[in-house]
């Protein structure tokens, strides 16, 4: 396994739609246990495969974060929302694409989501709490948009120029 890296906010391939995958094959297992390898090291609980320049649609996460509980990585290959409860929450979001930036973000509190996994199976669940704000905010970035696309226009172009900022550091260093 690979730590890949994490592109980081502005990069325009984070705004592109994400192509769906024709089939599971051993290059999209290895991408997965990169993407979940990477995402465990950020620390992060959930990684979409465009934040690591690869425009599939291919998500991790694990949102077990309670000391002694068992961890549980999860890849959702094609993921998609079949159903959203009309009840929402709000929840303080960030990204490993936009780091140490956070703001709350309304979702729908609950979501059933279809998906492929490694063996190339149709799985289905629902989704609630913090696991249904990760799913979404995954699958968001399967279609080109980060949680800050959500946020007030000022919000929004404040974390960019940070972000940009950012950039140029870790390029000078």
């Amino acid at each position: 396994m690979t730590i890949r890296p994490i592109l980081i906010h502005p990069d325009p391939r984070l705004k592109k739609v994400a192509d769906a995958v024709a089939e599971v094959d051993d290059t999209l297992r290895t991408l997965a246990a990169d993407m979940l390898e990477t995402m465990y090291d950020a620390p992060g609980i959930g990684l979409a495969a465009p934040q690591v320049g690869v425009m599939q649609r291919v998500i991790t996460m694990d949102c077990v974060k309670e000391e002694g509980e068992d961890p549980r990585p999860m890849v959702l290959i094609n993921p998609r929302v079949t159903w959203a409860s009309e009840e929402t929450s709000s929840y303080e979001e960030g990204c490993l694409s936009i780091p140490e930036q956070y703001a709350d973000v309304e979702r729908p509190a609950e979501v059933e989501v279809t998906w492929m996994d490694l063996e190339g199976a149709t799985q289905s669940e629902r989704f609630g709490g913090l696991w249904a704000t990760c799913v979404q905010h995954e699958i968001d970035h399967l279609d080109g948009k980060l949680f800050i696309d959500y946020l007030g226009s000022m919000k929004r172009q404040m974390i960019t120029r940070k972000m940009q900022k950012l950039k140029r550091e870790r390029a000078r260093a």
